[in-house]
C-alpha cells in the first residue's frame, strides 16, 4: 500500500506564523486555495483510491481542491496538536515568556501550557492512523493533514527514526510512503522526500 501525506494548504493564520492547532478551525484564505488549485493541475502521481482528511476544515478544503472525485474520509485523531494557551499567538507575542522560553530550550518536548505534549500528540496520531488504514483493501491512498501531524507520524512510524522537526514541510507539499507494515504501522519514505506535486 502506498500513502500520500499531504499537509494543508494555506490559512490566513499560516500566513501570520501562528500557532494553528485544533482549537481553530477555519477555512483556507484566498491564497491557499489557488495554492491548491496550482497544486492539483501539478499532480503528477495515480489519483489516490480514497483520501484520509483530519477532520479540521482546512484539510478538509485541501482534499475537495486537490481529488475532487475522489471519496474521503474525515479520521479523528488526525487533528493538528493542541497548542493550549498558545493557540493563534506568534513567536513574536511569545518572545520574552519564560515559559515559552523552557519550551524551545527543551527542543519542543515540554507541553503545551494547557495543551499537548509532543509524546501526547504523536501518540494520538499514530494511533488514529494505525486504525484507520487497518481494514483498507486500497493500493493507494491519500492523507490530507497537518504539518505537526506529519512530523508525528514519521518520526514515530518512518524505518529511519530521523528525528521530528527532518519531516517538517510546506503548505500543499507532501511525502510518499510505502506501509510496509499494518500492525503495528511502519512506513517507509521516498528518499529522499518526493513529493507528488512536480
Amino acid at each position: 500500500m502506498k500513502l500520500l501525506l499531504i499537509r494543508h494548504s494555506l490559512t490566513q493564520e499560516n500566513t501570520r506564523h501562528c500557532y494553528l492547532g485544533c482549537r481553530t478551525d477555519v477555512p483556507l484564505c484566498t491564497e491557499g486555495i489557488r495554492l491548491a488549485e496550482q497544486r492539483a493541475a501539478a499532480l503528477s502521481v495515480p489519483v489516490p483510491e480514497l483520501v484520509l482528511t483530519s477532520p479540521m476544515q482546512r484539510c478538509r478544503e485541501t482534499a475537495k481542491i486537490l481529488f475532487p472525485d475522489v471519496p474521503r474520509l474525515a479520521v479523528n485523531g488526525l487533528e493538528e496538536c493542541d497548542f493550549g494557551a498558545w493557540e493563534g499567538k506568534t513567536y513574536e507575542m511569545l518572545s520574552g515568556d519564560p515559559t515559552y522560553q523552557a519550551w524551545i530550550d527543551s527542543g519542543g518536548t515540554l507541553p503545551f501550557p494547557g495543551g499537548e505534549s509532543r509524546e501526547q500528540f504523536t501518540e494520538r496520531c499514530c494511533n488514529a492512523m494505525e486504525q484507520a488504514l487497518q481494514n483498507r483493501t486500497e493500493g493507494y491512498l491519500a492523507a490530507v493533514v497537518h504539518g505537526g501531524t506529519i512530523m508525528a507520524l514519521l518520526s514515530r512510524l518512518e524505518q529511519q527514526q530521523l528525528p521530528y522537526f527532518a519531516w517538517q514541510i510546506k503548505c500543499c507539499q507532501s511525502v510518499l510512503c510505502t506501509v510496509t507494515e499494518r500492525m503495528p504501522l511502519r512506513l517507509r519514505a521516498e528518499m529522499p522526500a518526493k513529493t507528488a506535486f512536480q
